[in-house]
């Protein structure tokens, strides 16, 4: 009995690989999208908690907003240690570098090191060495070697004229702090908000460049200044750490008060959220994140629908085999476990698959990231929460409907189920209603009619799950479109955009051609019978083709007004954009885009059709 089972599990492995490999695809293309984009945020967000944590970067940058700090130094020190704090000045003021006007952030540092920070002194009383920002992180770079005068009585608004030093600009390095490809934000903004769009950014004051300086180098003053900076390192917080986190979050907050008691109330605490570049590149991240889970709704109610099709349909072609088996005394829930596996089956393979499909596309997105950002190396981290979430729902829905769906069948008695099904029974369609119109109809197009609308069953599920392949379409075109022509100049979003469009075009091709599969697999006696009629091939290609997109063309029209829905949720996700902002031609590119997928589908099955074995499919009961 064992060996009889396996070998009707093989035949029915070999009979059926098509449905298996539909799955599979259906799998890989969700799983793979949606897996994919969360990936590349939560990369985002590892990579720097790792960066931050081997750069050691400044829990807390505390500024006063009085007369400098005086009191406290010694407290915080001790709180901290020694080696997570240290002090200086910090301030943007123009300089002439070259002669020409720059708007600079000078910081006068104590200690070798601040946020990784090397501050090279060279011999001697006045001629000091600066070390400048990388030139690639803003518009103006200072070239090495460059002299840089400061005057002292202009920085500092002081009455000491003629005080100034010569500085030489001798190395470049990056900081931690500014990885953002726009202008940092000068202290001169105020409380800096993140803006939402490119045009936001660029009506802020931007610096154009950073000099780190030695605070020695205030000695020739003749008065001293107070330190107006503390730059603290919560080494317990690291821990907890993750970008925005509740928990680094809160014990960040918990440390502000004690800060408080110590220094006094006339101080600004900044921490990592208020550092724009990480402010930034965060942002960014919270709107892919929340552009993920606006589309992988859509991504697994048409996943689960095809894969719900796909199974429902293979257990009505096995009605025979299972009354077989019935007969042959296997209890139902061994029938049902070998329907399961072979689900199982093409579900772990499309969900394997998916899964470095998205780590490719993670890692894409990281690289696009970088015509942004100077992002920190990516981090080797796991980070399988879409993947879990995406491929365990679509499992579960995918293996419950199977099995509620052989329960049945295996409830049912072996001769009712040796039985053919008794055929859908013609009904006039509401066109054939209208004579005038029908009468004006030729035959093939009258039969195509009624054979869409008379299998109502597949006639929606086609129809349902193009039209949500519509809506993300255009949701990727919109995304596009926002990038391109309305503003958005961000060629991170803008990479992503296109991977929408090419996924959801690839699930657009994927649906239509399992479901036609399906239909042509159900159909081979009909088709079968036009060749014997004398039918040539492109008549009978076109039998079905025009099925297709008459299938297609109606799920588009149905999913245009649903895009309105999403690109609602993914405007407001965005906290951009706007339906009435989109360009007219998004509207004409949809279709065409859904259309061209099915084009090359239908392409792909013309063999299919035209190589229906005559003899066998006549030979099947009727």
């Amino acid at each position: 009995m064992v060996k009889t089972y396996l070998k009707t599990l093989g035949r029915m492995f070999k009979k059926h690989v098509t449905r298996l490999l539909s799955i599979f695809f259906i799998v890989l293309v969700s799983v793979g999208f949606v897996s994919g984009i969360g990936m590349a945020v939560d990369k985002i967000d590892y990579s720097l908690t790792d960066y931050y944590a081997r750069e050691n970067v400044s829990d807390f940058i505390v500024k006063s907003t009085g007369n400098g700090f005086t009191d406290g130094l010694t407290e915080i020190a001790a709180r901290y240690g020694e080696e997570n704090v240290n002090t200086g000045i910090s301030l943007d003021t123009n300089i002439s570098v070259n002669g020409e006007e720059q708007l600079v952030r000078l910081y006068f540092l104590n200690g070798k090191t601040v946020n990784k920070r090397r501050v090279i002194a060279s011999e001697g009383k006045v001629q000091f060495a600066a070390a400048a920002e990388e030139s690639d992180n803003f518009i103006k770079g200072i070239p090495l070697g460059t002299e840089i005068t400061l005057s002292f009585s202009e920085i500092f608004s002081l009455p000491v004229d003629g005080i100034s030093v010569t500085v030489t600009v001798t190395s470049t390095e990056r900081s931690p702090l500014t990885f953002a490809m726009d202008k940092e934000p000068s202290y001169l903004n105020g409380d800096v908000q993140i803006p939402d769009n490119i045009e936001a950014v660029n009506q802020l004051v931007g610096l154009d460049n950073i000099l780190y300086l030695p605070f020695d180098l205030l000695t020739v003053l003749p008065v001293e200044l107070p330190v107006s900076d503390i730059y603290i390192s919560v080494p317990a917080a690291r821990s907890l750490f993750q970008p925005f986190g509740k928990q680094y979050n809160a014990s960040l907050e918990a440390e502000k008060i004690e800060i408080s008691n110590i220094l006094g109330k006339d101080i600004r605490i900044l921490t990592l959220k208020d550092n724009y570049s990480f402010s930034a590149l965060a942002g960014y991240g919270e709107k892919v994140y929340g552009i993920c889970w606006v589309l992988m709704v859509a991504f697994l109610l048409v996943t689960a629908l095809v894969a719900l099709s796909t199974m429902t349909r293979l257990l009505d072609e096995e009605r025979a085999q299972i009354a077989c088996l019935r007969t042959l005394g296997y209890p139902a829930s061994k029938i049902i476990l070998k329907y399961l596996l072979f689900a199982a089956i093409g579900l772990g393979l499309g969900g394997v698959g998916g899964y470095f499909v998205g780590l490719g596309i993670a890692r894409l997105l990281y690289i696009v990231f970088h015509y942004s950002f100077a992002m920190p190396p990516m981090s080797s981290h796991v980070t399988p929460l879409f993947f879990i979430i995406v491929f365990s729902i679509i499992v579960a829905v995918t293996l419950v409907a199977t099995a509620l769906s052989d329960i049945r069948l295996t409830n049912e008695k072996p001769a009712e189920l040796l039985r053919p099904k008794a055929p859908k029974s013609g009904k006039k369609v509401l066109i054939e209603r209208i004579p005038f119109l029908w009468n004006l109809l030729p035959f093939k197009y009258k039969s195509t009619t009624r054979n869409v609308l008379r299998f109502k069953s597949r006639f929606l599920m086609t129809v349902i799950a193009v039209a949500f392949s519509t809506t993300l379409v255009t949701a990727g075109l919109a995304l596009l479109d926002l990038c391109l022509f309305q503003g958005m100049n961000s060629p991170s979003l803008t990479a992503i955009s296109l991977v929408v469009v090419f996924f959801a075009g690839l699930l657009t091709a994927t649906v239509v051609y399992t479901l036609t599969n399906i239909n042509i697999s159900e159909r081979n006696r009909e088709l079968a019978t036009l060749m014997v009629l004398g039918y040539f091939d492109k008549e009978v290609s076109g039998y079905i083709y025009r099925e297709v997109y008459i299938d297609t063309i109606i799920g588009v029209l149905l999913g245009l007004p649903l895009s309105l829905g999403i690109l609602k949720i993914v405007f407001d996700v965005m906290s951009v954009g706007s339906i009435a902002g989109m360009s007219w031609f998004v509207w004409l590119i949809v279709p065409a885009v859904v259309l061209l997928f099915t084009a090359f589908v239908t392409l792909l099955l013309r063999r299919k059709i035209v190589k229906v074995d005559m003899n066998e499919s006549l030979k099947a009961t009727e």
